[in-house]
This record gives structure tokens, C-alpha cells and sequence, in this order.
């Protein structure tokens, strides 16, 4: 993921990911599941006006260490073709639309 990150495929954190969603780059957003209730229901909101596919998954600790970050519960996907494999293995390997 550190490539990704360079390489600007992923934006964490709440604010960058917020700020990636308004410059109109983002098009997957991942939440941890235990985070709290404002942020999900701050995500869900936005993700909604922007018809942006959210999806809630593991926890905070799990989410942090595959982008080897320190307590990120928000992960924003820039790369079109990496969104849909990961949604494609979060619906249990089919295909999208």
C-alpha cells in the first residue's frame, strides 16, 4: 500500500479523504467498522451526495496496518481498476455491474 500511497492511488485519514472525495478523485471509500458513529454517519452522508460506494469493513487496527499507518478508520480508493477488485472480493469474487 505504501506504493499506492506514493504513487496518489489512496488517500487515509478523515479529513484527506474528505478533501480527495471534493476534488473528485476518490471512487471507493473504506470505513473500519468500529468507527464511531459520527464518522460512519459522516461518510455515509458524503459518499451518498457524492454517489461514492462505501463499504465498512474489519477494525480500525487491521485497517491501519495494510496501509502501514497508526489508527487511520478511513481509507480512500483513487484507482477506478483497484476499487473494483476490491469491491469484487468484498462481494465474494463477482463481478460488477
Amino acid at each position: 500500500m505504501d506504493y499506492l500511497q506514493k504513487h496518489g492511488k489512496i488517500s487515509f485519514g478523515a479529513d484527506s479523504v474528505e478533501n480527495a472525495i471534493k476534488k473528485k478523485i476518490v471512487k471507493l471509500v473504506i470505513i473500519a467498522e468500529d468507527s464511531s458513529d459520527r464518522t460512519k454517519d459522516k461518510f455515509n452522508r458524503i459518499c451518498g451526495e457524492w454517489n461514492i460506494p462505501i463499504m465498512q469493513t474489519a477494525d480500525i487496527e487491521t485497517l491501519s496496518k495494510v496501509i502501514g499507518k497508526h489508527n487511520k478508520a478511513i481509507i480512500g480508493i483513487h484507482d477506478i481498476n483497484l476499487s473494483k477488485e476490491i469491491q469484487k472480493i468484498n462481494n465474494g469474487g463477482e463481478d460488477l455491474g
